[in-house]
């Protein structure tokens, strides 16, 4: 017979459903159930305040090409705190659903790189606005969909905190850009366009022809992944779905 999708939303994870669209016809209405996530305005806020300190940034370093490799304390700090936030969200989805770790502090490589499986992180386009010189399309998880789990605008992150004196020269804008890229993409993966703002409407995309969706904070542009294998996309009328008890499902992330 035919093959059946995910017939309850996991909590905090946005995806494609067996149709290929997203949030056409108001599909997309289970994120805003309270249950789905615990205070997504909180994450959401910091990420903005986030794009305002980087759009800072950009009145003394042009968003180009030419100056990827460019840093300075102002890189450094943004890279901190940015990755900081990266690291945020992945907490509140393994906490939101199902994940035990034995002893060690949470890292990339051995648990953070499992969202990939639920989220499909590596397929998230990022278009940057005013980008003058080169490809404006940036894919910060890209090394998660090829096998390679460390990414390397986190391991600058890693490397510039731990030894600032000598390493601030790894904060460059290019590792900032994919840091706040990959930030980006974690708020969609989980909220799409959604903002919980105070009149907390959905953000329209105004559709430029690009095959790109508003981001949150309407800065950024994002292409959704497409491509999601047929039983893992979701599956289920949320008119119908939303009168039940327990609307949502927890992903098992030790099964990974």
């Amino acid at each position: 017979g035919d093959a059946m999708g995910i017939m309850k939303p996991y909590y905090r994870t946005a995806r494609q459903f067996a149709d290929g669209f997203y949030s056409e016809g108001g599909r997309s209405r289970y994120i805003d159930h309270p249950s789905y996530a615990d205070a997504p305005s909180n994450y959401i806020r910091a990420f903005l305040l986030i794009q305002t300190d980087l759009q800072t940034i950009f009145d003394y370093i042009e968003p180009s090409d030419e100056n990827l490799e460019a840093y300075s304390f102002r890189t450094y700090e943004l890279l901190l705190r940015t990755c900081t936030e990266v690291e945020a969200n992945f907490k509140a989805i393994f906490r939101a659903n199902t994940y035990s770790r034995n002893g060690n502090r949470l890292n990339m490589r051995d648990d953070y790189v499992r969202i990939e499986r639920s989220h499909y992180l590596s397929n998230y386009e990022v278009k940057m606005p005013y980008w003058s010189d080169g490809n404006p399309f940036r894919r910060p998880f890209a090394g998660w969909g090829s096998g390679n789990h460390m990414l390397p605008w986190y391991q600058a992150y890693n490397i510039s905190k731990h030894d600032r004196a000598q390493e601030l020269k790894a904060a460059t804008f290019t590792h900032l850009i994919d840091a706040f890229c990959g930030l980006a993409v974690m708020l969609t993966a989980q909220f799409l366009s959604h903002d919980f703002g105070p009149a907390n409407d959905a953000i329209t995309s105004e559709g430029i022809g690009d095959g790109c969706e508003e981001g949150i904070g309407r800065y950024v542009r994002l292409r959704y992944p497409s491509n999601l294998p047929t039983d893992d996309r979701y599956d289920f009328e949320w008119g119908d779905l939303q009168k039940t008890t327990d609307p949502f499902q927890k992903f098992d992330y030790n099964a990974i």
